[in-house]
């Protein structure tokens, strides 16, 4: 990755702070074994990214077997050949949607941090030269003792969609319930929320109840409720974690 790119990235992973005895590092060879295994059998891409360290602390080269390459291409490289084989107008948009995307699952609590996952599709260059979409699925492998995002676990295969034309996709997929949040949007859109409405939705973020916002704030509940509502509709949310998880991706949360 270039140094704009990796600015980006470590922009965001420079927020994150980790006590090292909240984080049990045996674990990353234990899974390196069954992560190897799984490669194998898959021929996926597999590896996993440590927050704390900012580093990648496993790697299986097996995606490039699936893009035409021979092992001795890459094997001193390792997972930077294929950072150089990824389409130069894409890595830029990459790098953003990610460091969006993980200040998205930063703010899902604990169980919907490990319920989601982010996909993205984009471009490779294969190795008879032409490029060809991959798909590369990302999920939290483990968090800290405080359920900080610690380990990302990540697997990049052949994409079944191979039209030339299609533009780097991201979605978030909840995969205990097969719901999708769309995250292809490149432009905020035109919203406010107002001082009470922030305020609220901040109160239902930390998970308080309406009743108990009411009490809090010393508003009726059926103010609190109508601001809930009144929320939904700027953020075209379905509910409130939507509204949550919207209001996060646009920074209306910071």
């Amino acid at each position: 990755m270039d140094n704009s790119i990796q600015e980006i990235f470590f922009k965001f992973l420079n927020q994150f702070t980790f006590d090292e005895n909240d984080l049990d590092y045996t674990l990353i060879p234990k899974y390196a074994q069954s992560l190897q295994a799984l490669a194998e059998v898959s021929n996926s891409g597999v590896q996993v990214f440590d927050i704390n360290k900012k580093q990648m602390v496993f790697f299986s080269s097996n995606i490039g077997k699936a893009l035409g390459y021979a092992p001795a291409d890459y094997e001193d490289l390792n997972y930077k050949f294929f950072e150089t084989k990824m389409h130069p107008e894409e890595q830029y948009q990459l790098a953003l949607k990610g460091a969006s995307a993980l200040k998205l699952f930063n703010a899902f609590s604990k169980d919907e941090k490990l319920n989601h996952k982010a996909i993205y599709e984009f471009r490779m260059l294969n190795a008879e030269g032409k490029y060809i979409r991959v798909i590369d699925q990302y999920q939290v492998l483990e968090l800290d003792k405080k359920g900080q995002i610690w380990l990302m676990l990540s697997m990049v295969d052949v994409s079944p969609n191979q039209e030339s034309d299609s533009p780097i996709k991201c979605q978030i997929l909840n995969f205990r319930t097969g719901n999708f949040i769309a995250f292809d949007t490149e432009e905020q859109p035109e919203l406010e929320l107002t001082k009470r409405e922030l305020e609220i939705l901040k109160l239902v973020k930390q998970g308080y109840l309406s009743k108990e916002i009411s009490d809090k704030l010393s508003i009726s509940v059926h103010t609190v409720n109508t601001h809930r509502y009144r929320v939904l509709e700027k953020l075209g949310a379905n509910n409130s974690f939507e509204a949550v998880v919207f209001a996060s991706k646009y920074g209306l949360l910071d």
